[in-house]
């Protein structure tokens, strides 16, 4: 994606929101185009001022993750990150399988949430690789009796092609158009893949794939 990138905050916080808008106006690049504090808020912004990406927190009135169901319900192409304290698996879990494009950390520098927008914009996926090696930490743990290449081995061809365009962060629609298919073929297939694989939502295969593939890079 090219030329500026624009930012929606939500946050009811406003010194932080400040800080924010300060920070990516120093930074350059990005113009900040909505401000707000409520889960109303997010909706109103995403309707009306239709940003490259919406910064939303999960703590604030109406709660952020009640709000990105309903935004993407109404605007499924509307890229949302996450920007919040909250490490608890539940949210992260939550936020990525409702279809935010990232997680972020407060905790993190102005330049590093820059890179991470940028990313986005130009469509990718971002989770923090504490949260992510979490939640795999937690999925092994849960599945001691079989190894995640195991169960990655009764996938079909097609199963396995589509799990590895989701592990890169792309929607099911998004898949369904890479692979000139039916948005309701990949869906059928990922049911597939969630029932092969004994988890419990594509978040979770997803961080199975992404195991296995930097598991045999660093075999290489």
């Amino acid at each position: 994606m090219t030329g500026v990138i624009r930012i929606a905050i939500i946050d009811d916080h406003p010194l932080f929101r400040e800080g924010v808008t300060r920070s990516l106006s120093e930074i350059g690049g990005f113009e900040v185009v909505g401000e707000g504090a409520t889960a109303q808020d997010a909706e109103r912004i995403a309707a009306t001022v239709q940003p490259d990406i919406l910064l939303l927190d999960i703590s604030m009135p109406g709660g952020g993750l009640a709000a990105v169901a309903g935004i993407l319900a109404g605007h499924p192409a509307q890229k949302i990150v996450m920007l919040t304290v909250s490490e608890a698996n539940a949210d992260v879990t939550m936020a990525l399988n409702a279809g935010v494009c990232g997680y972020v950390l407060k905790g993190i520098g102005s330049r590093a949430l820059a890179d991470i927008l940028r990313n986005v914009a130009a469509g990718e996926s971002y989770l923090s690789p504490t949260l992510s090696a979490r939640l795999l930490s937690d999925l092994q743990s849960q599945q001691p009796t079989n190894g995640i290449a195991d169960r990655l081995r009764q996938l079909t061809e097609r199963q396995t092609e589509i799990l590895r365009l989701v592990a890169e962060g792309l929607s099911n629609k998004e898949v369904a158009l890479r692979l000139e298919l039916q948005e309701k073929t990949v869906k059928h297939h990922m049911t597939g893949v969630l029932s092969k694989l004994n988890v419990r939502n594509r978040t979770e295969a997803a961080l199975m794939m992404r195991e296995a593939r930097d598991h045999d890079r660093n075999r290489t």
